[in-house]
């Protein structure tokens, strides 16, 4: 039996599905709004979530991730009343299982409910199997929880991996943890810096050579592929890889095969793959500058890395793990942060992620000195004049009027001058409010795009909108950024 949660508004929507779980044999509730909602799924675990996209107070979409990362891990099937593809894709991107559109028929309700709690089940009981050891990755919010599932996925499989992400984010720590997780994990983990790979060296170092095959070669060596026999080859920084190289590497992924130089015969090398970059491979395929063909291959299981910046609650944790292994690096009693220290590290948007948080704590380990407690006075003056910069900025934005000492007739020409532009959206004849609404956003959008200069930091701030919400407003109204 399952336990399965309904987040719909419409009382006719909740009464039709709950019927229907309740003849399935599950258990079911039901909340109107996302307030009660939340608070539902996240005092109780669900193996399911149907969640509408318009709720009263809210967009469904913007909750899918904690959802998501609620207690139970529920599979989570979208609802929305009318075909909107750019909610398609950002469900699905975001894990969700389906797609309903309202109002969908019994048969494919019964259908979608049935596969998901199958999934749910099986993907429940492998983890109870399998205890993913996580030993260096710290975090709980539920941008990084998705990964954890990425990589227990990865880590039953010998599937090509491509891990994308920010610098900084981790993306070696994981393609490791996927590694140790996996049945290759007592044979070797072999890095391949791809921005080092030069022209002259690359046959050499990835195939290895026989001795005498070329001027200086006074030995046998081995590659790295042939090191990574068994093992893992990790291709750090894929998209630095020259065009030549990836040529040479593409049939080397293909069949497994390689020749050392100087020799007159191929081995064979039953490596794993997984690569890694903070570049858009995709974009530079559509520039010629990566081949499709080999994005195809390394592509088969993709882990995003989430930003330090999204990773909501997690500085903190990061900074105790921390911590601790720097008391034990340097042999000294613990050391604690203030309070102020913490309130500087989470108002930071942190663009080094994970590697410039560990190298500013290390900064300020070492300036605490004999002291047992790390102030924010021991960050370095250069974060500190930033963290400085950019409350003040925070503080000019949302600062009331008063404070500010704005005239109350400087606001009411804004006020007036906004109504007018809205006027200009009305015709003769009143249009729809389905098509007004859709008029306005679209202003709205070219506006935000005009005043801040395409710039998405300054924009998503201002409209409030996330990241993923701001690119499918402007796909669907067809705006180029």
């Amino acid at each position: 039996m399952g336990r399965i949660l309904i987040i719909d508004d419409d009382v006719q929507v909740c009464e039709t599905i709950g019927s229907l779980i309740i003849r399935s044999g599950h258990e079911g509730a039901y909340a109107h709004n996302l307030a009660d909602g939340m608070e539902k799924v996240e005092a109780d675990p669900f193996d399911l979530v149907f969640l509408d996209i318009s709720l009263p107070d809210g967009n469904g979409l913007d909750y899918l991730a904690r959802v998501k990362a609620a207690l139970g891990f529920p599979e989570v099937i979208i609802l929305t009343g009318k075909g909107d593809d750019d909610g398609a894709e950002l469900a699905i991107q975001g894990g969700a299982w389906d797609f309903l559109v309202k109002p969908s028929s019994i048969k494919q309700i019964s259908l979608s409910m049935r596969r998901a709690l199958d999934f749910h089940n099986e993907k429940q009981n492998k983890a109870q199997r399998v205890a993913l050891n996580l030993d260096n990755i710290v975090g709980k919010s539920p941008e990084i929880k998705r990964c954890y599932d990425l990589i227990a996925h990865a880590a039953g499989s010998d599937a090509n991996v491509l891990i994308t992400g920010e610098t900084g984010t981790g993306k070696e720590l994981f393609a490791q943890t996927i590694h140790e997780n996996s049945l290759r994990v007592n044979n070797n983990f072999v890095v391949v810096d791809c921005a080092s790979l030069t022209e002259s060296l690359i046959e050499s170092t990835l195939f290895g050579h026989k001795r005498g095959s070329f001027t200086g070669a006074q030995t046998d060596r081995k590659g790295l592929v042939q090191l990574a026999d068994n093992g893992t080859l990790f291709l750090d920084e894929v998209g630095e890889m020259s065009l030549s190289i990836q040529k040479s590497f593409l049939r080397v992924l293909q069949e497994r095969t390689y020749r050392p130089v100087g020799e007159n015969k191929e081995f064979k090398s039953d490596f794993r793959l997984v690569a890694a970059t903070n570049r858009d491979l995709e974009a530079m395929v559509a520039k010629g500058e990566f081949r499709q063909d080999l994005l195809y291959r390394i592509k088969t299981i993709h882990l995003t890395l989430p930003p330090l910046r999204d990773r909501v609650g997690d500085i903190r944790e990061l900074t105790d793990f921390h911590l601790r292994r720097l008391r034990t690096q340097y042999e000294v009693p613990p050391k604690v942060a203030n309070s102020d220290f913490y309130d500087v590290l989470n108002n930071y948007n942190w663009p080094g992620n994970v590697r410039q948080l560990f190298n500013i704590l290390e900064q300020a380990f070492v300036a605490c000195g004999s002291g047992n407690t790390i102030y924010a006075m021991h960050l370095s003056d250069d974060l500190r004049i930033k963290m400085a910069k950019s409350n003040l900025k925070k503080t000019v934005k949302t600062a009331p009027i008063a404070v500010l000492d704005v005239a109350p007739k400087t606001v009411a020409p804004l006020v007036e001058e906004s109504s007018a532009a809205l006027d200009g959206l009305f015709t003769d004849d009143l249009p729809p409010l389905k098509n007004f609404k859709g008029l306005a956003e679209k202003r709205y959008l070219e506006e935000l795009l005009s005043r801040y200069k395409g710039e998405t930091s300054a924009i998503l701030k201002v409209s409030g909108l996330s990241r993923s919400h701001f690119y499918a407003l402007l796909k669907k109204h067809e705006i180029k950024d």
